[in-house]
């Protein structure tokens, strides 16, 4: 039904996804009573600087992505920052951090969703892509409404930094699985050039065993 590659995508998705479907709900209210200067305008300026910082990061990006390779690493690269914002936001005083926590959220975004895009994409299976495309959509849908609730609640019952504590450590699961992925890769290159380097080394010994033959 998917391969290894795919599973693991999905997996990291779901800790980073999820971890942030914990905050989603009391972002808001956090920003407007526990930060300095922090109103609902505010955090209406907050998301806008995520998605402009986002949309002006990842259209040239995906074109040097395209051209250059490395797509895990980079993904990796964009979900670490995006594991930091949650933290930023613990220590957030003033809109300031707010606004600086959003910038690095666009960011970490904008290197992280066109890379997962060319990755997920070129790992469909012809014909079965809508269904495929279904099962990710269904499962990141499912953890990150589940974390809504339990997010809420989290932070009603333990406070807001427990719950934006839990979202990065959620995140960094995200990290950890896609280097799981990035390790698994760097092995199948090396062995890939290992048995490329052996069958040269077969092809140059028969070549001169053959040409000991002629003599």
């Amino acid at each position: 039904m998917m391969n290894r590659t795919m599973k693991l995508h999905m997996l990291s998705d779901i800790f980073v996804l999820t971890g942030f479907g914990l905050i989603q709900p009391i972002l808001e209210i956090f920003i407007d009573h526990g930060v300095a200067g922090g109103t609902v305008l505010t955090a209406g300026l907050a998301s806008t600087i995520f998605l402009l910082t986002k949309s002006l990061v990842q259209l040239p990006f995906a074109i040097y992505i395209d051209d250059h390779g490395k797509k895990t690493r980079w993904r990796i690269l964009g979900t670490l920052l995006i594991a930091i914002v949650p933290i930023l936001y613990v220590t957030a005083d003033s809109m300031y951090k707010i606004y600086l926590a959003e910038l690095i959220y666009g960011l970490g975004s904008g290197l992280a969703y066109p890379t997962w895009l060319g990755l997920w994409t070129s790992n469909l299976n012809q014909g079965r892509e809508s269904f495929q495309w279904s099962i990710y959509s269904t499962s990141t849908n499912i953890g990150t409404a589940a974390a809504g609730t339990v997010g809420a609640a989290m932070a009603n019952v333990a406070g807001f930094t427990t719950t934006f504590l839990l979202a990065g450590v959620m995140c960094l699961l995200g990290c950890v699985t896609l280097l799981v992925l990035e390790r698994r890769s760097s092995e199948k290159v090396r062995d890939r050039k290992k048995a490329e380097a052996h069958f040269r080394r077969s092809g140059r010994i028969f070549s001169a065993l053959e040409g000991l033959l002629k003599l």
